[in-house]
């Protein structure tokens, strides 16, 4: 039995060649742009490339679901086991002549396949990082480490975030073959999106750590209070953007086409149990009925009432953040980011849905889990240890003693 056609790896070939070719550009200019620059500045510089492109295909990611060019090529990696579209021009054509304005048409497969070119790309890029990190940090442990004193730190350069970063990639990749294969099944498409925002903040994670080793300085140390209030308003933040890829991933968003309220009720009829059944497909309950428009009431109604307590939350840690000189730039652009928000949001529920609004609504939620990742990283928990030790004077001699510390 010829087994050839079960096994074609033609596709996953092209798809590779297209991804090493699309990494070269931004591996050269880096390269060129910092040839004098020490291994940390280097690694620096193409994280930041990197984390600019993904957060770029995260846009795009929003672009394909929303022009619902998802499944514009309904197989992976290829299309209808071609390396591109044009290889598929005729399966392409019988399935628009059958559905014009289907999910199989020459314009959505180029946006599909585009998109997995963008990605494949990403991969290349994350996969030079670890390997290059890997070889840099080995260099390191076979020199000996400069003499550290009270005053200074030695920050060494950790190889494990990009190692976790190939390895989310990888699993990013297979939520986006699932997306296909699962014909845009809800749970794994609002997966995909958070894989992407993990994404992100992993690139971001790593590029912070660079530019910390190569300047040699630790995070700023924050009060405690203002720690967890940054981690809190991630959580939120994090819920949040999980409950708008829901409302995207089951078309809600004109379940409500009024602000503040909603079909001209404050409460309106939802159903919550219907909404958020989370294993089933789309349109349809878990035992394969029509979903009630209840049900997608309460999906988007869920999202609304979070955004508010999303939206507090960031204006009140910008405001904290802002006395900070070092996380001044953070909270500037916590601040604007909510603001977009607020304006997209309202724009695809009062507009009807403009592709250019929700494309910049998913941007912005993105962009804000950059920057509050940002913020993390840029701050620590002031430690107890790093407050100056009282002094007590020495009633014999009269001259002031450091207190004895207690376990």
């Amino acid at each position: 039995m010829d087994t050839s056609s079960l096994y074609d790896l033609t596709p996953i070939a092209w798809m590779m060649a297209a991804g090493v070719l699309l990494a070269l550009g931004p591996l050269l200019w880096v390269w060129r742009r910092n040839a004098g620059s020490g291994p940390a500045r280097r690694l620096h510089a193409l994280t930041v490339l990197t984390l600019f492109l993904t957060f770029d295909l995260t846009l795009f990611g929003a672009f394909t679901r929303l022009t619902d060019s998802g499944l514009g090529c309904p197989d992976w990696p290829g299309c209808y086991g071609n390396a591109s579209p044009a290889g598929a021009r005729h399966e392409i054509a019988m399935a628009q002549a059958a559905q014009p304005t289907g999910p199989v048409t020459h314009s959505k497969a180029w946006i599909e396949m585009v998109h997995r070119y963008l990605a494949t790309g990403v991969g290349v890029l994350i996969l030079t990082l670890a390997g290059a990190t890997w070889i840099v940090r080995r260099r390191q442990r076979r020199q000996p480490a400069p003499p550290v004193d009270s005053a200074h730190h030695h920050v060494v350069l950790s190889a494990w975030w990009p190692a976790a970063t190939l390895v989310w990639v990888c699993l990013q990749g297979a939520f986006g073959a699932m997306t296909v294969t699962w014909k845009l099944f809800p749970a794994i498409v609002t997966m995909h999106l958070m894989g992407a925002i993990v994404l992100l903040a992993l690139l971001c994670i790593q590029a912070v750590r660079y530019r910390q080793v190569a300047a040699q300085r630790l995070p700023t140390a924050v009060s405690p209070a203002l720690r967890n209030g940054l981690i809190a308003t991630a959580v939120l933040l994090v819920l949040q953007i999980a409950l708008g890829g829901w409302v995207s991933t089951n078309y809600a968003v004109l379940a409500c086409t009024q602000f503040p309220t909603c079909q001209d009720s404050w409460w309106p009829a939802m159903n919550f149990v219907q909404g958020f059944e989370i294993w089933r497909h789309l349109g349809v309950t878990g035992d394969g009925q029509p979903l009630d428009f209840s049900a997608l009431t309460a999906i988007h109604y869920a999202h609304r009432l979070m955004a508010y307590a999303v939206f507090v939350a960031l204006g009140l840690l910008a405001w904290r953040l802002r006395r900070l000189e070092a996380l001044r730039a953070q909270a500037h652009w916590l601040a604007g980011l909510a603001l977009l928000q607020l304006a997209t949001g309202l724009g695809n529920v009062l507009l009807g849905w403009p592709l250019a609004a929700a494309v910049l609504h998913t941007g912005g939620a993105a962009a804000l889990a950059v920057v509050l990742t940002w913020a993390l990283c840029e701050s620590r928990r002031e430690s107890a240890a790093a407050a100056p030790i009282p002094r007590a004077v020495d009633n014999a001699r009269g001259t002031p003693q450091p207190k004895k510390a207690t376990a």
